[in-house]
């Protein structure tokens, strides 16, 4: 009886349905961390004016990781750009001189998208950040009142967050791309990340609810329209 109780157990903790979640949980407890430090945290002007937010939880420990995929996020966009959280969407990012790791120290990425422009790249099959989608380092505080032209201007803005300093973050160069295969799995059917972050034809899983708990606690509203996209 032990045996087959700890071959299931075995099997539901290495399931894709079973890392999907986790990494829901784990990007819900980075923007709570993030964003229970005000002053070291993203600006709440930039945040309400966001119509998307991205988290890529830190996952392995005691490497540095050159190109190819280093992190697998969570992308939750506003419904309609300007409505309530929806349902998120997942993708891998990495490529280029981007480590996921440096030093055997864990890093959590947080970025935040400020336009429907910028959130129409993202939800391209695969997109070059700095190349096709404009992205800069973001302003850490209160409020945006530091921020320079590049970092008002970008259509992304990016952070790092590494032994409890959270910090602006270049992803110049990194290469985003869609997990076709975990969508399809969260939501059982295939469904792209436009239809999930841009059209909204698919509502929030029970697991994705956390997430889009915590963000409406700290910005419930705010946005611009997807019309246009």
């Amino acid at each position: 009886m032990k045996k087959p109780i700890l071959g299931f157990l075995l099997f539901a903790l290495c399931s894709p349905a079973f890392s999907e979640e986790t990494q829901l949980q784990k990007a819900t407890n980075v923007v709570n961390e993030v964003m229970q430090t005000p002053d070291r945290g993203i600006p709440q002007d930039l945040l309400d004016r966001a119509v998307c937010v991205g988290v890529v939880p830190s996952e392995l420990k005691g490497a540095f990781l050159f190109g190819g995929t280093y992190g697998r996020g969570v992308l939750v966009c506003r419904r309609g750009g300007n409505g309530p959280w929806g349902a998120p969407s997942m993708f891998t990012i990495g490529g280029g001189s981007f480590g996921f790791q440096i030093g055997g120290e864990a890093t959590d990425v947080v970025f935040i998208v400020m336009n429907p422009e910028g959130a129409r790249k993202l939800v391209q099959d695969s997109v070059k950040l700095g190349g096709e989608a404009s992205v800069a380092a973001g302003p850490v505080g209160r409020t945006a009142e530091g921020a320079t032209d590049a970092q008002l201007h970008a259509e992304i803005l990016s952070y790092s967050r590494t032994r409890g300093v959270f910090a602006g973050l270049s992803l110049n160069g990194a290469v985003m791309k869609q997990d076709k295969g975990e969508n399809e799995r969260m939501y059982h059917r295939k469904v792209s990340a436009k239809q999930i972050l841009i059209q909204g034809e698919v509502a929030p899983t029970v697991d994705a609810q956390p997430l889009d708990d915590t963000l409406a606690r700290y910005s419930h509203h705010g946005g611009r329209p997807f019309e246009r996209v």
